[in-house]
């Protein structure tokens, strides 16, 4: 492309406007010149791709370029010269790396010792150097304003925010770093189209790694970024966090070496390559950016087949066997927000146990442990910490089960049994954190399934409004506390409306369900699932997850867009998977321990009043199909 930089010769300096429809040679030449006053590259020559650039000796070229591979989401590697080469063939007709960036800046042993207009008087020390050229998240700007986001940087003529955080790449010899962070705020109702405009410009750092609190990434100050400017947010908008190749400076740092050169965080590298990964502006409706916690802000993603094929599962296991009125309690997408929000969590702590037979012993149903079990096992197989709370009385019960579940190769690996008791005014405050410390929870995520729940008068009611509460333990009071606690989501999981959780829809379950102005549960939790027979439901949090952790972009998502993809484990994940056999296994186990089903109080292979197979086996089985359907997990 040839440079028209002489009808510009006899003007001073450029406006940002005019740098904007400029051709990337006539940008490259006037920076070449001197002839530009702005600090930063944002907006130049719009719908052309930038660089970061990072020069390292040749000596370093190879583990850093193994350290790029390694991190791809903020170091993605677009071209790398050979030792004391100027120009980037696949990048530029015409440039030069020592004079066609902005602003340079120099380190030695690791230290920032100097910033520079070019680089020309080191050309013999450039001889024996390598020139990385990276992907730049100033590329996907234009693509994000075609789809109507708001870029305020742009709009408030600053360099982007770019921060460091607490997550560490992925390390190779001497390069260890923590990644770099751009942030630029988004309006709520945009999060979709960022997302869908970023997500396939893998190039240029991808779709975002964080969607809200900047604390979550260990940054504290959003006022304060570590490079580049303060970027001001509007009402309404979203912090939203990109991988950003400034990650490559931090690696240099790392490093020590004796020499290197990289440019200054927002004065890049402007190539020759038009954008060409951008969407089309007729992406698909599917909702990809689904909010999991307000205490703190939170959201995660997914791509379109995860969301869908969850919201299948959830439709199956909301259907009514009993025709008892429960479709009016289902609020679309609980499973799959609850599901998104288990897979960033690291400790969960799951209850069952509803004592509906209180002239048994023992008491309890057949309908919450299998589907307990179930989930335990998938989120074992993640590698998340993961134990249950019960009552007292039941602790022997309960440990025998687990062990006979492991024996039996329900479950991996013993799941620890905990039992909780109202002592004093801060119990559940000291069991849900470590010395009573709010900053400090254990768990991070409470789910109840079929778990007994406190109604408006402090009673427990079965659903034949029978007042159970000298058998139940208040585990309620765990689910209440654990609002106070930023960081801590709860999920509800229930078939009838009297179980834990399942008061975020109480006025449903009042107007709707037979006797529910008396059973109906008043603790909600944060997500509430109704199911048709409440196993249902912790089988299809366990397929959720396991299609969501195979999906690419919540994976990426997960990782921060660091290190290599988890999906060697799939094949473990997909042995933890809920079964037909296993959970025949299950319910044969609950038999043998005296515990019956919950609306015949027969002792037998059923669930409420269900045969096992025909019933519960055919939903089980549809589960699984729907769960390893094939379909290609990208937006």
């Amino acid at each position: 492309m040839a440079s028209s930089t002489p009808e510009y010769e006899n003007r001073d300096m450029h406006s940002l406007q005019s740098l904007r429809c400029l051709a990337p040679a006539a940008v490259r030449a006037l920076i070449r010149s001197n002839r530009i006053n702005v600090r930063n590259t944002s907006g130049m020559a719009e719908g052309f791709n930038q660089a970061n650039v990072v020069i390292v000796h040749k000596s370093l070229a190879e583990d850093f370029e193994k350290f790029c591979h390694a991190n791809s989401g903020p170091l993605p590697l677009l071209y790398r010269s050979a030792p004391g080469e100027w120009k980037s063939p696949p990048l530029s007709n015409d440039s030069d790396i020592r004079t066609d960036c902005l602003q340079y800046r120099k380190y030695e042993n690791g230290e920032f010792t100097e910033s520079l207009s070019n680089l020309e008087r080191y050309s013999e020390q450039l001889e024996d150097m390598v020139t990385f050229y990276l992907g730049c998240s100033f590329s996907f700007e234009s693509a994000v304003q075609k789809m109507g986001v708001p870029v305020r940087n742009v709009e408030q003529k600053c360099n982007v925010s770019m921060y460091k955080t607490a997550v560490p790449c992925f390390s190779i010899a001497s390069f260890q770093c923590p990644l770099v962070v751009t942030m630029r705020p988004v309006p709520e109702d945009k999060l979709d189209a960022a997302v869908k405009a970023t997500h396939p410009m893998r190039k240029y750092h991808g779709a975002p790694v964080h969607i809200g609190c900047p604390g979550l990434l260990g940054i504290k100050n959003l006022s304060a970024p570590d490079f580049g400017d303060p970027v001001q947010p509007l009402p309404g908008d979203i912090p939203v966090f990109w991988a950003c190749g400034v990650t490559g400076i931090e690696a240099v740092i790392s490093c020590r070496s004796q020499l290197a050169f990289t440019h200054s965080p927002g004065c890049m590298f402007i190539t020759d390559n038009k954008n060409k990964d951008a969407p089309a502006q007729d992406v698909e409706t599917t909702q990809l950016v689904h909010c999991i916690s307000t205490n703190p802000l939170h959201y995660s993603i997914a791509s379109s087949q995860a969301v869908e094929k969850i919201r299948y599962l959830e439709a199956v296991v909301g259907e009514d066997p009993g025709d008892r009125g429960i479709k009016h309690l289902f609020v679309q997408d609980e499973l799959l927000k609850a599901c998104l929000s288990l897979s960033h969590s690291k400790s969960i702590l799951i209850t069952t146990g509803f004592p509906t037979h209180f002239n048994h012993n023992p008491p309890e149903e057949t309908d919450g442990p299998p589907g307990a079990i179930a989930m335990a096992a998938m989120l074992q197989a993640l590698g998340k910490e993961v134990a249950i709370v019960t009552d007292k009385r039941a602790i022997e019960m309960n440990q025998s089960i687990i062990e006979n579940a492991v024996e039996e190769g329900v479950l991996r690996t013993p799941v620890p049994l905990l039992f909780y008791q109202h002592e004093i005014e801060d119990s559940a405050l000291r069991f849900l954190c470590d010395n009573g410390n709010p900053e400090l929870p254990r768990f991070d995520h409470l789910v109840a399934i079929e778990r007994t729940g406190m109604a408006a008068d402090g009673n427990y009611y079965n659903a034949r409004k029978m007042n159970i509460k000298h058998l139940v333990d208040p585990i309620d009071e765990l689910f209440l506390t654990a609002k106070t606690i930023p960081g801590v989501t709860t999920t509800g999981i229930g078939d009838g409306g009297n179980e834990l959780g399942m008061g975020k829809v109480k006025d449903a379950v009042k107007k709707h369900i037979v006797g529910g102005e008396v059973i109906a549960c008043d603790v909600a939790a944060d997500f509430a699932i109704t199911a048709g027979v409440s196993n249902w439901g912790g089988y299809a949090i366990a397929c959720g997850l396991y299609i969501l952790n195979i999906c690419e972009i919540h994976e990426r998502y997960l990782r921060k867009a660091v290190g290599f993809p988890n999906l060697s484990q799939e094949k473990v994940w997909s042995a933890s998977l809920p079964s037909v056999s296993k959970e025949e296994k299950m319910l044969t186990i609950l038999v043998r321990h005296g515990i019956r089903s919950g609306m015949t109080g027969n002792l037998g292979m059923e669930v409420d009043g269900l045969p096992f197979y025909n019933a519960h086996s055919s939903v089980i089985q549809k589960l699984l199909e729907i769960t390893s359907e094939p379909a290609p997990c990208s937006p």
